[in-house]
């Protein structure tokens, strides 16, 4: 009996020291673990590329955008068809004009401010526009500054998917904008909205919909890059209202 109870003993004992040791081996192993992705967190992090948004305009990001113009199109928002007005062209209208209407009042800036759904254009501290807009519902609008990367008098765009899937032919006055983060291949864009009129509350894919009347006249504004010299800055700004 006495045997059998140090035996008994002597398992019971080695077990525990067994235990013990795995314990204590995997803290070990997780303590490695986290050292390795701190390591990589902090050295090989930094040197990834930036992830920039999802695109506004999916055919952006397969090529780059061009001048558009269909006669009797058919246009898809939300899966449901709605009317796609022809574009009318003035007799002396470039399709792709860059520079914009020649001021002396002093510097071009535009300002969206997703809080109010407002888009301002100033000359200097003069107002040149106020006008309410619709920023991203389905997609967010980035914020920063951004300046104006190219113009098109009308173009067409899709994206989406499933219930919120959009392909829209002739969407007029689209000014793409972009910055160091997200490129001018991303598809965000000023640009005039025939699909909607809710204008004031997000109902965009990411983009900034403005009313046809008043982006016509930002368009004739606003400047492309030119040379060395970039387009008109664009700042958005703000947080937009929690639907």
């Amino acid at each position: 009996m006495k045997k059998k109870s140090i035996h008994k003993k002597k398992r019971t004992a080695f077990h525990a020291k067994k235990s013990h040791d795995t314990f204590h081996l995997t803290i070990f192993r997780y303590a490695i673990a986290f050292a390795i992705a701190f390591i990589l967190s902090v050295a090989v992090y930094p040197l990834l590329p930036k992830q920039t948004s999802l695109c506004a305009n999916s055919i952006s990001c397969k090529e780059p955008p061009k001048f558009e113009m269909e006669t009797n199109a058919r246009g898809i928002f939300n899966n449901k068809p709605v009317p796609v007005p022809n574009i009318k062209l003035s007799r002396n209208e470039n399709v792709n004009p860059v520079l914009g209407a020649k001021t002396s009042v002093g510097v071009k800036h535009i300002y969206v401010n997703l809080a109010t759904q407002t888009l301002t254009a100033y000359e200097g501290d003069i107002l040149f526009m106020e006008t309410p807009i619709s920023s991203g519902l389905w997609g967010k609008t980035p914020k920063g500054d951004f300046t104006i990367w190219t113009k098109f008098r009308s173009t067409r765009m899709t994206g989406g998917s499933g219930a919120d899937y959009y392909d829209l032919p002739n969407v007029p006055y689209v000014m793409f904008f972009s910055n160091e983060e997200v490129p001018g291949s991303a598809g965000f864009s000023l640009h005039g909205t025939y699909w909607h009129n809710n204008f004031g509350h997000a109902m965009s894919h990411g983009c900034v919909n403005m009313k046809t009347t008043d982006v016509g006249k930002l368009y004739e504004w606003a400047d492309g890059p030119v040379d060395a010299a970039k387009g008109t800055p664009i700042t958005i700004f703000g947080d937009q209202p929690s639907l």
